[in-house]
């Protein structure tokens, strides 16, 4: 029998910190990806403990073929809608490429643009070491970072394409290396995306900080997946994902019966019409008769 909004997720008010108690408590922990007030409204009543605003909405929503194109102005005005439907869940959003590669000081005057615009709890950015003083100064000016390590996308064509990561005996030293420089500067959970489950395990269990696994097996100390893909919006499912439900052939569906509807003059019916006052329509239609008996001119 599946769970009910009351029975999943603890109820309380799920902040940075309260990840990394989960952790501790030994509770896996549900982030699901998504972009927008009634998405978010959803995922509260089912239970998740975070929602992360990701620059996946470049490819799920906006339509691009990467996230590459995605502005710090589409991360605020996304996060700033899932912040009005989340009241908590924790907010965690993307810091979109080039908005913390290039100084420090952008850095964090994006980081702070989501906090202060979009309502976030957390930021999140990709990377490991090189990124490890970015991370340390954001921290350092009371906003929590996320890290995100193994397959990342702003970096995919340096990377080759969408492909596992950290294969090789040297990639996976690499990769748990990076992990322990953002845990040492201050990130307070990291991402591990598309790599062997073997080596998330092994990084969930040297870090004191929270994973949160997508495509990395079931040894992270949580899971996120994207909205669309749980629920059969996207087109193209993952391998890492899997559909929970169909709603995109329900909406299909229920606006083709529409269009059915609307075509053959069933619809809008008398449930969906307003109608005037008797006294008001007969007023209304001496007006109009009076105006089409007068001579022209008068």
């Amino acid at each position: 029998m599946s769970a009910t909004p009351h029975e999943v997720g603890s109820g309380r008010l799920v902040r940075a910190s309260t990840l990394g108690v989960l952790k501790s408590e030994h509770t896996r922990i549900v982030v699901v990806t998504a972009y927008d007030t009634p998405s978010a409204r959803l995922l509260e009543e089912a239970g998740v403990d975070a929602i992360l605003v990701g620059d996946s909405l470049g490819m799920t929503v906006l339509g691009f073929d990467s996230t590459l194109p995605v502005t710090m102005d589409d991360m605020v005005r996304h996060t700033a809608a899932v912040s009005r439907g989340a009241r908590r869940a924790l907010v965690i959003a993307d810091m979109p490429f080039m908005s913390f590669q290039a100084t420090r000081a952008d850095a964090l005057r994006n980081a702070g643009r989501l906090m202060a615009e979009g309502h976030a709890g957390a930021v999140k950015l990709e990377g490991g070491a090189a990124v490890a003083r970015t991370v340390e100064r954001i921290v350092s000016a009371g906003i929590p970072v996320m890290g995100h390590v193994g397959l990342t996308p702003q970096s995919v064509h340096q990377l080759g394409g969408y492909r596992v990561q950290g294969r090789s005996a040297e990639a996976a030293v690499a990769l748990l290396d990076d992990c322990q420089a953002l845990q040492s500067a201050g990130a307070f959970a990291i991402v591990l995306e598309c790599i062997p489950a073997e080596l998330a395990r092994h990084a969930s269990r040297e870090l004191d900080i929270p994973t949160i696994g997508i495509g990395a097996g079931v040894g992270c100390d949580g899971e996120v997946q994207v909205f669309h893909d749980l629920l059969g919006l996207s087109d193209f499912t993952p391998r890492h994902a899997r559909r929970y439900a169909e709603v995109g052939a329900a909406i299909r569906d229920g606006v083709a019966a529409y269009a059915t509807d609307v075509r053959a003059g069933i619809f809008p019916g008398e449930e969906q019409s307003s109608r005037m006052d008797l006294e008001a329509l007969e007023a209304l239609e001496a007006r109009r008769s009076a105006g089409r008996a007068a001579p022209d001119g008068e």
